[in-house]
């Protein structure tokens, strides 16, 4: 790397972690008609991490990385052939592990949070959420017990959470068939209930007491809580 760094660069440690998965995708390119890549693949991650760290368009990202361009298609290759959700999944299986844990999971929360979105936001992709008052999207989060992420659907801060909560229920099933028990709060309904249990998972509601004001962390729900920065999705 002959620039100075970044915060946002990969440390050698966490290079390593994904390194074989990256280069034995590239490995699996050769003899398409691909030209020979000319670009250092962990100065590819640097430069995405870069782009999602500060939030800036892809084409002002500074020049001492490879082109944005280039930067670009591989970020688009690699969420579109599920390199992204592959490295995710590895990561999330030896964060497990080191904690003592089966590597997949067995139980898992869901939780959701309405904000406000920028201007640039599509009009048609918005909604209101009349329970808090926000115009904006909703992010609807699935974590296993340990706060590590499983699924994300974001919506119009109009979607119920019971109707988002069916297709993220959906998604566990088909993706993580291990899990048989799930935590949610007092927004979803009965029909998530009968949902879940249709695809053999125990949904379980925590709910806090009615006259009980200000925050305080409640069992299993605190799991989903922790997860990620509470930003705009």
């Amino acid at each position: 790397m002959e620039r100075r760094p970044y915060r946002s660069d990969l440390s050698d440690a966490r290079w390593a972690l994904i390194e074989p998965v990256l280069t034995r995708w590239r490995s699996g390119r050769t003899g398409l008609g691909i030209h020979q890549p000319t670009h250092d693949l962990r100065e590819i991650v640097n430069a995405i991490f870069y782009v999602t760290r500060t939030g800036i368009a892809w084409e002002y990202l500074p020049h001492d990385f490879p082109p944005a361009k280039t930067v670009y298609d591989y970020y688009a290759k690699w969420e579109k052939d599920g390199t992204t959700q592959q490295i995710h999944d590895l990561l999330r299986h030896r964060l497990r592990e080191a904690h003592g844990r089966d590597r997949l999971p067995s139980a898992a929360v869901i939780d959701t949070q309405s904000v406000k979105t920028s201007c640039n936001v599509r009009e048609s992709e918005q909604g209101i959420d009349a329970a808090k008052k926000i115009k904006g999207r909703k992010r609807h989060i699935v974590t296993d017990t340990l706060g590590l992420l499983l699924a994300v659907v974001v919506t119009a801060a109009s979607v119920s959470d019971t109707a988002a909560g069916k297709d993220l229920l959906g998604v566990v099933a088909a993706e993580h068939p291990r899990v048989s028990k799930v935590w949610v709060d007092g927004g979803y309904q009965a029909a998530a209930w009968r949902y879940g249990a249709q695809h053999g998972i125990d949904v379980d509601v925590v709910t806090r007491a009615r006259a009980e004001k200000g925050f305080r962390v409640l069992p299993r729900r605190w799991d989903g809580w922790r997860t990620g920065p509470r930003s705009s999705p």
